[in-house]
């Protein structure tokens, strides 16, 4: 089975279990990959929470999701990480820069998102 990373808004909804709001595309992807997190969604998750952005810690959202879909964190390596971070030059945010270089260096992997910015910059963005 091949792999798909999970955007950060993408685990939200996951977790919220509002499949309506997920593409047809999207809910394939869901189905048919290994599912990864960045180390980045869990940070930006943590944030949110601190925010009082969502109402779960990170920490519960990834159990959550572990359990029930199997989502794990992936342990790519930091430097290839940051070095395709390198020529990510077409968003100031560190967490979708951080996100979608983690998919890109991990052999251009599909990364599951609703953001357009990164769907129009990014090749293996699926929606």
């Amino acid at each position: 089975m091949s792999i798909a990373y999970l955007d950060t808004q993408t685990v939200i909804w996951l977790h919220a279990g509002a499949s309506e709001n997920l593409t047809e595309e999207a809910k394939r992807q869901i189905q048919n990959n290994d599912l990864l997190i960045s180390p980045m969604v869990l940070l930006e998750l943590e944030y949110l929470f601190e925010r009082k952005r969502v109402s779960t810690t990170a920490t519960k959202i990834y159990t959550d999701l572990h359990i029930d879909f199997g989502v794990t964190l992936c342990s790519f390596p930091f430097p290839a990480i940051a070095n395709a971070a390198l020529s990510c030059k077409w968003t100031r945010d560190p967490f979708d820069r951080l996100i979608v270089s983690h998919a890109k260096a991990n052999g251009n992997s599909v990364l599951i998102t609703s953001d357009r910015e990164i769907r129009q910059n990014y090749r293996g963005a699926k929606w």
